[in-house]
């Protein structure tokens, strides 16, 4: 997988901004590359989960489809654990068609890592930032 700098950095600034919740988003692109990050709300405003704002679901579905770009996976800020899946985050991975992005803001630099979940087993991903 393959995600923009732009884009890397988009994230970091939203999750860095709801300090101390959980920030979440959908990646859309092309392939395994994410191109644009759809910054949605954390409707839950907790700083140990997160779920998404259906309405704001709905509008990142029309607009990829609009530009022809796919939803590649979706993604959510740890604030103080590492960038790996919580048994939640597994538990309610339910597409195994999408890549799960975990930003962990718990060290002195952001750790972005991206997962593959089905069936309850995680697999981590290649993840290169590209310019």
């Amino acid at each position: 997988m393959t995600i923009e700098r732009d884009v890397y950095e988009e994230i970091v600034r939203q999750a860095t901004r709801q300090l101390p919740d959980e920030a979440c988003g959908y990646l859309l692109g092309h392939g395994e590359r994410v191109e644009v990050q759809w910054p949605m709300t954390n409707a839950d405003h907790s700083p140990d989960h997160f779920s998404f704002v259906p309405q704001e679901q709905f509008s990142a579905i029309k607009f990829s489809r609009k530009e022809g770009l796919k939803v590649i996976g979706n993604w959510h800020s740890h604030p103080t654990s590492p960038s790996r899946p919580s048994e939640e985050d597994i538990r309610l991975a339910y597409d195994p068609s999408i890549a799960y992005f975990i930003l962990s803001l718990a060290g002195d630099l952001p750790v972005l890592n991206a997962f593959c979940i089905k069936g309850g087993k995680v697999e981590k991903l290649p993840l290169e930032i590209t310019t």
